[in-house]
C-alpha cells in the first residue's frame, strides 16, 4: 500500500471552457489546472495541461495571482492540442532551466479526427520535442506511473477492463503508413494521495473514469475516493454509458465531482442530479482546497 500523504491540496482552474460569472477570466476550448501541494511545510506547484493558447492561460494566471515562475512541473494529460497548446511558450515563460515535463512516450504521434472531416488535434508542430526543450523543458515521457513527489503521482498508463468506457473517434498513423484507429494510450490522470482519501485528476478521461479510478486504487492500495475533478470525455456519450459512469461513481461515493470541459451538458445535468452539493461544474477561476 502506498504510504506518502499529502497535508493538504489546492485545485484552481486556470484554463476551462467557461469562467466564474462576473469575473475578469478568459475562457477557451481546452484545460488547465493549477494543483498546489503541500506536504511537511514544502508547497510544490504543478501545472497540469496548458490549454490551446498560451496569451490565455497566462492571462488567467495574471487574474489569479499566479507567477509562471512558481511553477515547479508540467504534465501533459495527452496528446490533444486543447491540452497542450503552446506547451513550449509556456515553459519559456516558467523560465526555469531543466523544467520537467512529464507525459506518456507516445504523446507526439499523429493523432486526427476524420470525422465530419479529417483533421489534426495532436500535439502543435511549434510544440514539438525540440521546442519544449529549447524553451528549457526536460522531457520525462514513460508509460509507468512517475512519482512527482510523495504524495503525488501520476498513473502511467491505464487498464482498459470495463467495455462501456470505449475509445471512439480518433486515428493516428503507424510506422509503415497504416491509418487506425487510435485507443489513446497516452490518456494519463494524475492521482493525489490525502489521510481521507485519494483524489483523482483528469484531463480528458479518454481511458474512461472508472477505469482510471480502478487503476488508482490499485496502484495506491488507498481505497477511499475523496475527489475527481477535470474532463470525464462523455460529451458524445449515449445514455448507457452515462448512466453506467455515475453509477460506478456512486459506488466509490466521492465527496466532490468536479466536472467540466468535455464532460457534456447531458452528464453535467445527471451528475448535478445524483450528487447535488458534492458537484461543482468546472469553471476559468474555480479554486478548490482539500
Amino acid at each position: 500500500m502506498y504510504r506518502e500523504f499529502l497535508d493538504s491540496a489546492r485545485i484552481t482552474v486556470l484554463a476551462e471552457n467557461s469562467v466564474l460569472y462576473a469575473s475578469q477570466y478568459w475562457g477557451v476550448h481546452g484545460l488547465s489546472l493549477l494543483v498546489e501541494v503541500y506536504r511537511s511545510g514544502v508547497k510544490r506547484s504543478i501545472l497540469m495541461d496548458v490549454g490551446q493558447d498560451p496569451q490565455v492561460l497566462i492571462h488567467n494566471m495574471s487574474v489569479a495571482g499566479v507567477d509562471p515562475g512558481s511553477i515547479d512541473a508540467i504534465i501533459l494529460s495527452h496528446c490533444h492540442y486543447d491540452h497542450t497548446g503552446g506547451v513550449a511558450e509556456v515553459v519559456k515563460r516558467i523560465g526555469r532551466r531543466e523544467l520537467p515535463v512529464i507525459a506518456h512516450p507516445s504523446i507526439f504521434r499523429v493523432n486526427l479526427k476524420t470525422d465530419p472531416f479529417i483533421k489534426y488535434i495532436g500535439v502543435r508542430s511549434g510544440d514539438s520535442r525540440d521546442s519544449i526543450e529549447r524553451s528549457g523543458g526536460r522531457l520525462v515521457l514513460s508509460r509507468d506511473p512517475v512519482e512527482i513527489m510523495p504524495g503525488v503521482l501520476t498513473t502511467g498508463e491505464v487498464k482498459r477492463v470495463f467495455g462501456f468506457e470505449r475509445v471512439e473517434g480518433f486515428k493516428t498513423t503507424t510506422e509503415s503508413g497504416q491509418l487506425v484507429d487510435d485507443e489513446m494510450m497516452d490518456d494519463t490522470s494524475l492521482i493525489l494521495t490525502l489521510r481521507d482519501g485519494l483524489v483523482v485528476l483528469t484531463g480528458c478521461a479518454h481511458a474512461g473514469i472508472c477505469n482510471i479510478i480502478k487503476h488508482s486504487i490499485e496502484l495506491t492500495g488507498v481505497k477511499k475516493l475523496k475527489a475527481v475533478i477535470g474532463g470525464l470525455h462523455l460529451v458524445n456519450a449515449d445514455e448507457d454509458r452515462i448512466k453506467r459512469t455515475i453509477d460506478c461513481l456512486v459506488e466509490h461515493n466521492p465527496e466532490l465531482i468536479a466536472t467540466g470541459h468535455c464532460t457534456g451538458f447531458r452528464a453535467q445535468v445527471e451528475l448535478y442530479l445524483k450528487f447535488r452539493d458534492r458537484f461543482k461544474p468546472l469553471e476559468t477561476g474555480l479554486s478548490i482546497t482539500l
